[in-house]
């Protein structure tokens, strides 16, 4: 049997990281995805950004009390004492600084969802990812949600163009789409796949849509909804009809079935998703805040 991995996060202020600690950690959880434990934390947190400093201290004392982890003082002291590393941090203006920090240590690290907060930083993490060898993935847990696997599987790829669709709220810290848009924006890649080549944004203060199109003439859309209650989804377009997907409804948790690519990840140094692909994505929703700003069709 192999021997558990040693397993770092940096950033303590999402609830990402109890949750992420409690499935690896937890061996009772019925949810448990084993061949990981994490050992040691940076807590990190933004001052300016109230969803990120106000919930630091609490999530680090939970790790700390409650699953015995290491509270380190920098990200390089994580770096230095595990195999691998989860970037959790919510804020995405800090990941490219603090995988800038780990990246010497030539560990595999996931980075949560944004990469980054525009393509200049994204196209600088994918060249430090390059630079030292490391395997890097990034991704919404919407991506692997029982209900989108499934229906994909039974689309065998046939996909006409997708429409996605969930909550767009907007946080001052995070430019435009990259806060709540980057869900949606993976739920429509995870079924469209890579290759747009222009996007178009109509929008009022309720709603936003998002129009892309790929380079093989398919359309693929994101809707986005500030008003209450909403939840994600999409409708898949294939050649036998459209196929409403709710991901809300889950067998497993999305939290369970990412953590399952990420161990994939950590212990054959493969990630599951293109660079290329989650670079595309952060352009894409650069693109979107352009066009969202211009009213203008903006090209990929």
């Amino acid at each position: 049997m192999d021997a558990a991995l040693r397993i770092g996060i940096i950033g303590l202020d999402t609830s990402h990281v109890t949750a992420f600690t409690k499935l690896l950690n937890d061996p009772s959880d019925a949810n448990h995805v084993p061949g990981g434990r994490v050992i040691a934390a940076y807590p990190g947190g933004s001052a300016d950004f109230p969803l990120s400093i106000g919930r630091v201290g609490d999530f680090t004392q939970e790790l700390r009390e409650q699953y015995g982890v290491s509270i380190m003082e920098t990200p390089a002291a994580v770096a230095e004492s595990v195999d691998a590393m989860l970037l959790e941090s919510a804020d995405g203006r800090v990941h490219l600084e603090q995988f800038r920090a780990i990246a010497p240590y030539g560990k595999p690290v996931f980075i949560d969802k944004p990469l980054a907060l525009s393509s200049r930083e994204a196209h600088e993490i994918a060249e430090l990812a390059q630079q030292y060898d490391i395997p890097v993935m990034s991704a919404s847990a919407l991506r692997y949600s029982e209900g989108l696997v499934h229906a994909l599987a039974e689309a065998d790829g046939a996909i006409t163009g997708a429409d996605a669709f969930g909550p767009m709220h907007f946080e001052p810290t995070q430019p435009g789409y990259y806060w709540y848009g980057i869900h949606t924006a993976e739920l429509l890649y995870r079924a469209m796949g890579a290759g747009c080549r222009e996007v178009t944004v109509t929008a009022n203060d309720d709603f936003d849509v998002i129009t892309g199109i790929w380079q093989d003439g398919r359309i693929g859309t994101v809707r986005g909804s500030r008003r209450p209650g909403q939840s994600f989804g999409a409708t898949l377009h294939t050649g036998g009809g459209p196929r409403l997907v709710d991901v809300s409804k889950d067998g497993r948790t999305f939290y369970a079935s990412l953590l399952v690519e990420v161990m994939k990840l950590f212990k054959t140094g493969e990630p599951g998703i293109p660079m290329t692909e989650t670079l595309e994505i952060i352009r894409f929703l650069e693109a979107a805040n352009e066009s969202r700003g211009t009213g203008q069709r903006v090209m990929l």
